[in-house]
């Protein structure tokens, strides 16, 4: 059986890898999630790409209202 690559987590793999974190941490993502009303999938990417590649997408990009 081959195994199907996804491009993004889903909330379920979120949950997985949340459910793994320091309990300080894992907080503190979902309380990021909740501030810039992202999902928590969206927000676990962001702070796994950010620590890999300091060019990523990351948490100062996502500034929900600005610009309007």
């Amino acid at each position: 059986m081959q195994a199907k690559l996804q491009e993004q987590l889903t909330s379920a793999d979120a949950d997985v890898i949340l459910g793994r974190l320091p309990e300080r941490i894992r907080t503190a993502l979902i309380a990021r999630a909740a501030e810039i009303e992202y999902p928590i999938e969206a927000v676990v990417e962001m702070a796994i790409a950010s620590f890999l590649d300091s060019e990523a997408l990351g948490f100062a990009d996502c500034k929900p209202g600005r610009g309007q």
